[in-house]
């Protein structure tokens, strides 16, 4: 078509037609789809790959096909701009006559983000997706309005009465505060209130959307899957987790947070914050094989006159960044006084995803350092061709396969093969130090921490020491055959 040859005021309705057009595909798209809502209403929104994810299980809420969901995502993320801004408004644009309560860990904050989604609704650029939903004119209080159809917005704090409200849609945002990961009596508050109030408030249909940081294993997300777990008539929860680091060792949102950051964040924080918070893998010390307050402390600068010293390795396959670690623990034998049993130290540990030649310039520099009376390797992975180089060296370290007469070959076995050493306090670690924080971790983290490497090697260290007969608890009779087959004289 030749538009030069059409009257102006031809031009101008074809123009105005292909405008109107174009505002009813955006419109359109906006209102089924979340993430091109987000684009529309937020200026300069950095998507991720994990928000795309959210995009996609709020769908489903919208569209009855997912009633319970928990996302669990670390600080930084565009959680609360999601859950507490975005999220409402798009449930009330596509359908106005909705009963929404929102709820996060404070009144005050929860009020807040109602005034954003009021002020958002009310704006023109909202209008432009969804013309039908708009506010009451009597009813605009920050935390608590109504749309002209009847809906309702309900914005509470946690363990605020919700007394003769009702919602089809419940979400909850960051339900915790850093105050109430100070006190496990505040996780069993928030459940309390839930159960007591929230919960009780969603109509016959109705749906939950939790949103949260992790804090520990009893808070709100710990409580909610383990009574799904205990009643197949509780709410069955869809969890999506989103570390910050993701399992492949990149970014969970790379267009905004770059690795080094992350790291940094990570060497700032206790481990166990970290772990929580930042990778949603919280730790509990009371279903811990070995409780963290078992470890004995060594509060003094040197390190104490020791009798034996044992260096013990876990290796790897690769150094890819899925790959399991190699770890390298160092321990040692010493009396905290002259008239106590052996007691054992953690002097030193580390890790990383090495090459084999990385690997072994590792563990040179290690035993050179620490000049150990025992080098132990587990006898898999690359463990057998450092054995062979050790022994190049004229290094006589041994292959070593944590088994024995008392059985117990796979991890969870050799753990508590080893607690009791730690129940009868003789296991310690300068607990100041960075490399003792991470052992720490791991352990009270087994069996379902993220990593296990530095269990591996301690297991392997400790076990050889108790079987060796270099550590013996108060009580436990000696195999005398068992005890002379493991003496020093094994070089």
């Amino acid at each position: 078509m030749n538009l030069d040859a059409l009257p102006q005021d031809v031009l101008k309705e074809i123009l105005a037609l292909t405008e109107a057009k174009a505002k009813l595909d955006v419109r359109e798209k906006a209102q089924d789809n979340f993430m091109a809502f987000a684009h529309h209403v937020y200026d300069n929104f950095i998507e991720g790959r994990h928000h795309r994810i959210i995009a996609e299980k709020l769908e489903r809420v919208a569209r009855g096909e997912l009633k319970r969901l928990i996302i669990n995502m670390p600080p930084r993320h565009s959680k609360s701009e999601l859950s507490s801004y975005l999220m409402p408004a798009w449930f009330l644009g596509r359908n106005p006559k909705l009963k929404i309560i929102q709820a996060t860990h404070n009144t005050e904050l929860a009020v807040r983000f109602g005034r954003k989604v009021r002020d958002l609704i009310a704006d023109q650029i909202y209008r432009d997706i969804f013309p039908k939903t708009t506010l009451k004119e009597d009813s605009k209080s920050a935390g608590r309005w109504m749309t002209d159809k009847g809906g309702e917005y309900f914005a509470a704090g946690v363990g605020a009465a919700m007394t003769g409200r009702g919602a089809d849609l419940l979400i909850i945002d960051d339900p915790h505060s850093e105050q109430d990961a100070l006190s496990e009596g505040a996780f069993d508050n928030a459940y309390e209130w839930y159960t007591s109030g929230p919960r009780q408030r969603l109509q016959p249909g109705g749906s939950i959307i939790v949103v949260m940081t992790r804090w520990g294993k009893t808070d709100l997300t710990g409580r909610l899957i383990k009574a799904q777990s205990q009643d197949i008539l509780a709410d069955q929860w869809e969890v999506v987790e989103f570390p910050a680091i993701m399992p492949s060792g990149d970014p969970l949102w790379p267009e905004f947070w770059s690795k080094e950051a992350l790291l940094g964040i990570r060497g700032s924080l206790p481990l166990q914050k970290w772990s929580a918070q930042w990778q949603q893998q919280p730790t509990s010390d009371g279903s811990a094989i070995i409780r963290r307050e078992w470890w004995k402390d060594w509060e003094k600068e040197e390190v104490p006159n020791l009798s034996y010293i044992l260096q013990a390795y876990d290796t790897a396959f690769s150094k890819k960044e899925s790959a399991d670690y190699s770890a390298i623990t160092t321990w040692g034998v010493f009396k905290p006084d002259e008239d106590s049993p052996d007691n054992i130290i953690l002097l030193d540990a580390k890790r990383g995803r090495w090459s084999f030649p990385e690997l072994k310039q590792t563990a040179w520099e290690e035993h050179e350092y620490w000049e150990p009376d025992m080098v132990l390797v587990e006898a898999r992975a690359t463990g057998q061709p450092l054995i062979d180089e050790f022994r190049l060296r004229g290094i006589p370290a041994v292959g070593w396969a944590p088994a024995g007469r008392s059985g117990g070959r796979d991890k969870v076995s050799r753990m508590n093969m080893v607690a009791p050493l730690f129940e009868a306090g003789v296991v310690w670690a300068k607990l100041s130090e960075r490399f003792a924080e991470e052992v720490i971790e791991e352990v009270t983290s087994f069996p379902h921490g993220e990593n296990d490497d530095f269990c591996d090697s301690m297991t392997l260290a400790l076990m050889r020491f108790r079987q060796g007969g270099f550590v013996a608890l108060e009580g436990e009779q000696q195999d005398e055959e068992d005890t002379t087959s493991r003496k020093l004289e094994y070089y």
